[in-house]
Order: structure tokens, then sequence, then C-alpha cells
């Protein structure tokens, strides 16, 4: 039975608020497929990947995937899944695997250039993941992307974003402590990663013992230089990361430097190929044959010399 719990009226006013962003919309562009689908190497070796497979999470759509019975037993594939999939949902698959929440922030800010969903209510439903779909090992916050398309939505600057992003780490602190929170690191040039590492400690957050810090508008430049050099002196700095949408390229790049990661890459790569052999769907684009093939391929294919640094203890 779950317990009791005394939560802040959520009437109250936030710990730190800044006025509401302009709205702004936006068209999702056609998709074209054509390429061949992968044959299906089958699952990893229990001692492929060793602590690398622990940490790579697996993006899905389908919150149906945390209870199926492939992603569960004795080498379980950790998965992540937006809260716009989960919010609103009658009933809750029980998870069978780790998993990790992704806010929804991109959607969000892309859609209607402000939150539209209030801390008390992401709090609350976070709340309902944790103890009824159990196995949540993080929650990122309701963070601010720092890409200049998205600033151009929300009519902000970089700085009020970082602001804002700190301020959710703390509201949602503030309303249930004992939930997983995982702050998120945003900023497009380096200095400015810096400086919201420091804003983040002024408000006595010591993002070195976190145990996981996610490192945010990175995803669309991953594997450039300046990418790169913003996660190794990120990683310098003692911080755990975590790369929200790291895809092969990127990770070729930078996975040794990252704690963890998550990827929906393999269903934009399979909306472009044919189905795979077995499959009777026009599109592996929601099959989790073709997601767990993906993955294996996708932790083969990174440098071997690199994985020493995602052995670290914790």
């Amino acid at each position: 039975m779950p317990r009791a719990r005394t939560v802040p009226d959520s009437s109250a006013a936030v710990l730190f608020d800044l006025p509401d962003p302009s709205a702004g919309h936006a068209e999702a562009a056609p998709h074209r497929r054509g390429r061949t689908a992968p044959s299906n190497p089958g699952r990893p070796h229990l001692d492929d990947y060793d602590d690398i497979e622990r940490y790579s999470y697996l993006g899905t759509h389908h919150p149906s995937w945390l209870a199926r019975p492939e992603f569960g037993g004795s080498r379980c594939i950790p998965l992540c899944i937006s809260h716009r999939r989960l919010a609103g949902r009658r009933t809750l698959p029980r998870a069978v695997t780790h998993w990790l929440l992704d806010s929804g922030a991109y959607s969000e800010l892309y859609l209607r250039g402000e939150w539209t969903v209030t801390t008390a209510d992401y709090a609350a439903a976070v709340r309902r993941y944790h103890e009824e779909i159990s196995l949540l090992e993080h929650a990122s916050i309701q963070d601010w992307m720092c890409e200049p398309h998205i600033l151009a939505r929300t009519r902000s600057t970089v700085y009020d974003h970082q602001a804002r992003t700190v301020a959710s780490y703390l509201n949602l602190m503030w309303r249930d402590d004992d939930l997983p929170w995982m702050p998120v690191l945003q900023g497009w040039t380096l200095d400015e990663y810096l400086r919201h590492v420091d804003m983040y400690a002024a408000m006595g957050i010591d993002l070195t013992v976190e145990p996981r810090v996610g490192l945010g508008s990175i995803c669309r430049r991953q594997s450039t230089r300046e990418a790169v050099r913003i996660v190794e002196t990120l990683h310098g700095l003692g911080i755990r990361l975590h790369g929200f949408g790291f895809k092969v390229t990127g990770l070729r790049s930078a996975h040794h430097l990252l704690y963890s990661s998550d990827s929906l890459a393999w269903s934009f790569s399979a909306r472009h190929q044919d189905p795979m052999p077995g499959c009777s769907h026009k599109a592996c684009s929601n099959c989790p044959v073709y997601a767990l093939t993906w993955r294996n391929r996708m932790l083969r294919s990174l440098p071997s010399w690199h994985q020493i640094s995602l052995h670290t203890p914790s």
C-alpha cells in the first residue's frame, strides 16, 4: 500500500517564477522509406558490453514496453519514455526493467513555446509513475532547451532558460524530494554551460554529487567538435552526464565521457527502411524486435578503447 504523503498545496506559489513566454507552433516534416532493414543479430551475450549496456536506455513511444518480458529478465534492457506518453492514462504498466522518464520538454517548448504542465501536476504524475509503474531510476525536470530555434519560439534568452531550468529543479524538489529528480544542464556555448553549473552552485546544488545530470541542447550537434569539447569539459568537472537523444555518430565520439544516454533514433531509422524479415507491418518504427536489433548493433559499433570510462563506479 503506497505510503501517505503530505505535499504542498497545489495553489501555492512556486519558489522561483518567471513571466510566461510567448507561444509557438510547428508541424512535423514528412518521412520517406526505402533502405533495406538490418538482419537481427539477436540478444547480446552476457559479457558483450559489461556496464555499458546497463546505461544505454532504449527510447520507446509505448508505455506497454515497460512490462514486456523481452526487456526484463536477468539482463534487463533499460528504457526511456516521455511523460507525454504516460500522462492521462487510466492504467499504467508494471515495469520489468529500470527506466528513465523524459519530461517532454522539447515538445512543450517547440510546439507551445512554454510549459503548459504545472509543477504541481508534473510532480503528482511522477509520484504516480514511481508508485504504480515502479523501477523509475531518474525523472528529468521541466527544463528549458537553448537551441536557437527554441529561443525564437519562446522569445527569450539563454540566461532566462537556464534560470527557469534551475527553478524547475528547486520547485520539484520542494514539492517531492523523495523522487529521483535529475537536474539538467542547458546552454549553447561552453562558457554558458559552465555558467549554468555555477548557477546551480549558487543555489546550493553541487552537480558533482548528483547520481545523474542531464545534458541538454546537444543532441542535434552531438558529433561536432564543439559538442565533444562541452562534454569533455563537464565530464572533467566530475559530473555524471546523461546524454539526451544521442545517436550512433554522437556516441562514437563521446560515449566514453557519458555516464548514460538514451536514444529513439532506431524508430526514425526504421521509418526509412523496409520491415525486417519476418515482420508483417509496413515499417518497424514501433517494433521491439527492430529496436533491440538496432541497440545491439549500436553497442557493438562503439570503439572498444573508450569503454573503460563507463566502468567507473558511481
